[in-house]
């Protein structure tokens, strides 16, 4: 079996972006005519959700403007096709990369529809190879962004020589619903931003940085209830169950140490976590599983304070962080992600 690197990661964020302080208002005057306590409850949940700034594909008077679904997909298809070209084109000029030597392009993102799906735009924008390899992943939320390689790696460890590009572009901010007063509504619109990264990888004998040394999935039973969207007449409609942290507490350990074990680690040889924002309490949750075992979440935390949770987009900026880091040769990293289905996805590094 071929050694799959992780060559290096790039981040394209869109033209808008706001604090939360500068957002406050118009969530106030949104919530004008509900009653005060939920327009109280509804602030402090903006106020304590770690968040201080995100980024846009739209400027906030647009994102609470009332459009209909045709006019929101409408932009999302615009600007996602720009964010997406713009990180793999950085990804391929930072690495030296001809955009003619990729053999597989996966695209990730799943706040908007288009057919044809993004890779086709970018095949075109970037003059990609005819015989180039194309996957779409549309419907994997949060977990995607890690879902994107470890596709990428199952395509690259039997082919040697090979280079592939997972490119992840989100907006939440074109799913956001006007008319939409359920608490699911208001966490997500308080936590979730938009933007793009771009992450290329290789089965080169002489590609540099870390290695991928395993990958799996985790399926949580019965769960479909617990995060996803509603595809209504006015878009996607927010799914966020409260019970989200306490069932991730509770799977912890089954998802975690048999994973290890199987690739021959454990928790204490794992000198670095590289696990998706979720949220304030999803991370806290994760951050005191962890901690327990002396590990920290604190570029996690960065991540979701400087941008918010971009979906699938934000582990990959939390990767971008370690690989610009000195990180001496053996140490490992634990990616981790959870998505709706429910599921978990795992990829264990080694530099």
């Amino acid at each position: 079996m071929n050694t799959v690197s992780i060559v290096g990661v790039a981040r394209e964020l869109p033209p808008f972006s706001r604090s939360t302080n500068d957002i406050l208002p118009y969530v106030d005057r949104w919530l004008s005519g509900r009653e005060a306590r939920f327009r109280r409850k509804v602030l402090k949940i903006f106020e304590g959700a770690a968040v201080d700034t995100r980024y846009g594909i739209m400027d906030i008077e647009d994102v609470f403007t009332a459009t209909s679904f045709e006019e929101k997909n409408a932009r999302y298809v615009r600007e996602i096709k720009k964010l997406g070209t713009g990180a793999l084109k950085k990804a391929l000029e930072d690495h030296g990369w001809a955009a003619d030597s990729l053999d597989y392009i996966i695209t990730v993102s799943c706040t908007g529809i288009m057919i044809p799906s993004l890779d086709a735009y970018i095949v075109n924008n970037l003059g990609l190879r005819r015989d180039v390899v194309r996957l779409p992943v549309t419907e994997m939320g949060c977990a995607a962004g890690i879902s994107g390689l470890i596709y990428a790696r199952h395509f690259l460890k039997s082919r040697p020589g090979k280079r592939a590009a997972v490119v992840a572009v989100e907006s939440p901010t074109a799913t956001f619903q006007m008319t939409d007063f359920s608490m699911a509504n208001m966490v997500s619109a308080a936590i979730f931003g938009d933007g793009a990264a771009c992450v290329l990888l290789s089965s080169e004998m002489e590609a540099t940085g870390p290695k991928i040394i395993g990958e799996e999935m985790y399926h949580f039973k019965d769960a479909t209830h617990l995060m996803g969207f509603d595809l209504t007449n006015t878009g996607l409609k927010m799914i966020l169950d409260p019970a989200v942290p306490e069932t991730i507490a509770a799977h912890f350990p089954e998802i975690i140490f048999p994973f290890l074990e199987k690739h021959g680690t454990s928790i204490e040889k794992v000198d670095h976590l590289i696990f998706h924002p979720g949220g304030r309490k999803i991370v806290q949750t994760v951050e005191e599983l962890f901690g327990e075992m002396g590990k920290n979440v604190e570029d996690t935390r960065e991540i979701l304070r400087l941008y918010g949770n971009m979906s699938s987009v934000t582990v990959l900026y939390v990767l971008e962080r370690f690989l610009n880091k000195e990180i001496h040769k053996g140490e490992q990293g634990l990616m981790l992600s959870f998505g709706p289905g429910f599921s978990a996805q795992r990829i264990l590094l080694e530099w």
